[in-house]
């Protein structure tokens, strides 16, 4: 029963059952699975609450995971959850009269230096998930704390001063451990986990490909400038051996296209060219942008 596990037991492992089951934070889950398929000691023990943000099971001294709902139609996340000039991202407090327990959990497990899972809303009832993270410092004047997600960024101490490599150093920090996963996993939902040259459906044989790299000012981590593309055709995307025109359509560099050297050359590259794209999101505003497109398909065409 899980009145026989400890606090610590059942923490330990709700983080390893989370990393066991998004595979690393690489594939996001539902709210109906944090909900329901943790179990301990034959009982379901949810991971997080129905319409609030902090979860702090009863009893427990301490918060176990916060969530950040994803927004609804466009609109603003409904809190205000932000990134500082530090790179460290910020959570809000529950505002309302009935946060102060969660709150008093959140405070409870900074001072214990406690892991906890955060679970990002990537779409309603769907959470990228990042674990574990820990709170560094309470910023009472502005309701919130700051997380930390990497073991460099808990070394900063609190109210230190932070020398600008250092602060380079920390965003790109929640850069990799935050805002590139969300990403990735927003152009899977967008593609239903599908290449979108050859529709390969192998999500650890996929990745989200910038059309605009995202070392240009407009390369922007979004899904109007992103493709669902499996390993081969990611890399030849990125090396200019294959190109994909505003029309959706699959164009290879013509030194490939007489070339004999097996089956993966012949059916994976040779064969799309000239063919449209074999997964696209149903949603208009997730289609690759055609501006966008036409810009990297020059590119293409200058390296040819």
């Amino acid at each position: 029963m899980t009145a026989a596990w400890t606090e610590p037991e059942i923490r330990s492992a709700a983080l390893a059952w989370l990393e066991r089951t998004s595979f690393g934070g690489e594939v996001p889950l539902t709210r109906a699975q944090l909900a329901t398929d943790f179990i301990v000691g034959g009982e379901r023990f949810p991971l997080i609450d129905r319409g609030r943000g902090i979860r702090k099971p009863a009893g427990w001294r301490a918060a176990l995971s916060i969530a950040t709902a994803a927004p609804k139609s466009g609109r603003a996340r409904p809190y205000d959850d932000v990134e500082g000039a530090d790179g460290l991202h910020r959570y809000k407090l529950r505002r309302d009269d009935g946060g102060s327990a969660e709150n008093n959990g959140l405070r409870a497990a900074l001072a214990l230096d406690l892991p906890l899972a955060w679970f990002y809303g990537l779409e309603p009832g769907i959470f990228q998930v990042i674990s574990p993270v820990y709170l560094r410092e309470e910023e009472p004047e502005l309701d919130q704390f700051s997380l930390t997600l990497t073991d460099m960024q808990r070394m900063v101490r609190p109210g230190s001063p932070i020398e600008e490599r250092m602060r380079r150093y920390l965003i790109r920090e929640t850069r990799q451990r935050l805002h590139q996963p969300v990403f990735a996993s927003q152009v899977m939902l967008a593609y239903e986990q599908r290449c979108a040259v050859c529709a390969l459906n192998h999500r650890e044989l996929l990745d989200a490909a910038h059309i605009i790299a995202d070392s240009q000012p407009h390369g922007l981590p979004i899904v109007p400038n992103a493709l669902a593309l499996c390993k081969i055709h990611h890399a030849a995307y990125d090396r200019n051996i294959m190109a994909i025109r505003p029309d959706y359509t699959v164009e290879i560099h013509h030194r490939l296209l007489d070339e004999i050297d097996g089956p993966m050359l012949l059916h994976g590259l040779q064969g799309r060219h000239g063919q449209p794209l074999m997964a696209l999101p149903r949603q208009r505003r997730d289609k690759p942008d055609p501006v966008r497109l036409e810009e990297r398909y020059q590119e293409f065409r200058q390296a040819s």
